[in-house]
């Protein structure tokens, strides 16, 4: 890619690309491709005429085989941004299509991980480990100015609040952490056989380890899960309070993990 959209970075494609994703979903409308290109022909100084003579007639062509076609379709933000960004800027984004999560556990794994104070929040020191991690599993080399700049970068983009740290909430939108997998179920709505069947398939999904007890990251998934329900932001020092009040009542052999059994008994089951 030359010309004048080199002078695009992540950074300044993520700022035009969440002026279209009100949700944060990591999709936009086809239907509004010209007003993200006129809003990056704006940032990058050039005119009207500059940007069709640059690459975004092919870039709409690369989209579908027609742009009315990509026009009537939702648009990923890795689609773009790898039609846009330079291979190096472009792995920023990197983390939204290689590292997808649909599990809280996993995501409670690396979220417990890098906040290596226990803090409750991820520091941009932290975050950079995280980055530096990332580039590594990736078989990717990164110079140290590069790493400050997309630890910098990501600060700007994520920390919502602009208290230079991210909460839970701002690393579940930087690995686009699917939806709660509790929503699916609805437990004081059904039989007690429907309720049973039910809590097999949540215990499964959250003993990854498959051992019959949820322990570490299992039981932070859980309890991150179960806090939302309720209240949907929620912080890593409000996680640990509930997470220390469900092992105070739900730890009944005081092993440090909650058996099936005990969690089934916590939720008023009777498992036999």
């Amino acid at each position: 890619m030359d010309g004048a959209l080199d002078r695009l970075d992540a950074a300044g494609f993520l700022q035009i690309w969440q002026h279209f994703d009100k949700d944060d979903d990591g999709y936009i409308e086809g239907k509004e491709l010209d007003a993200f290109f006129k809003l990056v022909s704006q940032k990058l100084g050039m005119k009207k005429e500059e940007m069709a003579e640059e690459k975004i007639r092919g870039i709409r062509q690369r989209l579908a085989s027609s742009y009315d076609t990509a026009a009537n379709r939702r648009l990923h933000i890795q689609e773009l941004a790898s039609l846009m960004l330079p291979e190096e800027e472009n792995f920023l984004l990197l983390f939204r299509r290689e590292t997808p999560l649909d599990n809280s556990v996993e995501f409670m794994r690396i979220w417990r991980e890098y906040d290596e104070d226990s803090s409750g929040y991820i520091s941009a020191n932290e975050l950079k480990g995280f980055l530096r991690d990332l580039f590594f599993q990736h078989r990717k080399s990164v110079s140290p100015g590069k790493l400050e700049e997309y630890t910098e970068t990501m600060m700007k983009m994520f920390d919502k609040n602009r208290d230079g740290r991210l909460d839970l909430n701002d690393l579940a939108r930087i690995l686009s952490l699917k939806e709660n997998f509790l929503l699916k179920f609805k437990m004081d709505a059904c039989s007690l056989e429907d309720r049973k069947r039910d809590f097999e398939k949540i215990f499964a999904h959250y003993d990854v380890s498959k051992t019959g007890a949820l322990e570490g990251p299992e039981v932070d998934g859980f309890v991150k899960d179960m806090m939302e329900l309720v209240k949907p932001s929620i912080s890593g020092t409000e996680l640990d309070k509930f997470r220390k009040s469900l092992m105070g009542h739900c730890d009944i052999n005081k092993d440090g993990k909650i058996q099936k059994n005990e969690l089934a008994l916590c939720l008023g089951l009777k498992l036999s």
